[in-house]
């Protein structure tokens, strides 16, 4: 977090941006990059590299002022790290140093899973890592597209339409700019003023995540939750249920299941921050809110889908007659409809049992990363 400093057009904004070389990145002729970092001929030491990235990104995004670090050191074992632990790791040096965004480069190809991946960016971590091995660009080619991806735009787009790039020059002034504190303010209030104060960073965030996917990305909470609403739309029990309920029970059923998978997500893959000192509560209040907020539009696009699937289960398999002789009511759309919303609520529901299985860093990709093969 920063300050700002006079420009001739008034006061610019100052964001810190920390790099960070791991021993096999290539930096030039630099005594501080150790005897077995070959030298690029054309590519600058860190201290040339960290006045070029000032300049280049200050050109880039207009009203904006640059402080570029370019540190030298290890992001951990890549041959036996997944991207995300290197991404905390470089989003753990970032909030160390005071930094705004931070980029981790290295020489190895980055490994999630099974996938191999070139760069790995977290909008909400305000960080990203990138294999220079599989990127073939310099480093500073790198780190300027990782900081357009952390800041929303696509990194792969040289001319970024000016209103995706205002809206980068907005997150990168909120991700720069303190919320005063306030004494003996409790956290939902100052929650509240970050939130206000950030808003366009987090609507950017929140984008960046893309938060509708999460559901696909999740396999476990996915079956759990397709399970569930198949045993419950054959039972009959649950039909008198549906036919009983008013549409107030029915958006309780609805409010449940999808409060009951956030926190099932939330909590079982440890996706809230704690901040570690005072310096570090405006940035971490920033990244559970855009975390909060993405897994329940995740969640809510699960349940809308579940619903549809339900409606077009029970308009397909379950008999008129059956129904109405069941519940007592005609098997009119209506009543579908209802039996639909409390099947899609059930099996919400279930797929938290989903949730409770899943791989934290399976859920931390989904939600957090946009990794590029």
């Amino acid at each position: 977090m920063t300050g700002a400093v006079p420009g001739p057009a008034g006061p610019a904004v100052v964001v810190r941006l920390g790099v960070l070389l791991a021993g096999d990145v290539p930096a030039g002729p630099d005594v501080t990059a150790g005897p077995d970092v070959p030298d690029v001929p054309g590519e600058p030491p860190p201290a040339d590299l960290a006045s070029r990235l000032t300049a280049e990104l200050g050109a880039a995004y207009p009203g904006l002022s640059w402080e570029v670090e370019v540190v030298r050191e290890e992001l951990g074992e890549a041959e036996e790290d997944e991207s995300l632990d290197l991404l905390e790791y470089t989003r753990d040096r970032m909030l160390d140093e005071g930094w705004d965004l931070a980029v981790g480069l290295c020489g190895e190809p980055l490994r999630q899973g099974k996938h191999t991946l070139t760069r790995q960016v977290s909008p909400a971590h305000s960080s990203a890592v990138v294999s220079l091995e599989l990127a073939g660009t310099s480093p500073r080619q790198a780190v300027v597209a990782a900081v357009a991806g952390i800041l929303g735009l696509d990194p792969d787009d040289a001319q970024p339409p000016a209103a995706h790039l205002r809206g980068a020059v907005h997150a990168a002034r909120q991700l720069a700019t303190d919320v005063e504190e306030r004494g003996g303010e409790n956290e939902v209030t100052y929650g509240w003023r970050v939130a206000t104060s950030n808003l366009r960073l987090l609507l950017a965030t929140i984008r960046a995540n893309r938060p509708w996917t999460l559901a696909a990305s999740l396999s476990r909470s996915l079956s759990a939750a397709l399970a569930t609403g198949a045993l419950t739309l054959i039972t009959t029990d649950l039909w008198l249920l549906s036919a009983e309920y008013n549409g107030l029970q029915m958006a309780l059923v609805a409010v449940v299941a999808i409060v009951s998978v956030t926190v099932a997500l939330v909590v079982g893959a440890k996706l809230w921050e704690k901040p570690r000192r005072r310096g570090e509560r405006e940035q971490s209040m920033v990244f559970n809110l855009a975390t909060v907020v993405s897994v329940v539009i995740g969640v809510s696009v699960l349940h809308v889908a579940l619903f549809l699937a339900a409606l077009a289960g029970s308009l397909l398999l379950v008999d008129p007659e059956v129904f109405g002789s069941v519940t007592g009511e005609p098997a009119q759309f209506t009543e579908y409809l209802k039996l639909a919303w409390f099947v899609g609520g059930l099996a919400t529901i279930g797929s938290a049992l989903g949730a409770g299985l899943e791989e934290g860093d399976d859920v931390r990709a989904a939600i957090f990363t946009r990794g590029s093969s």
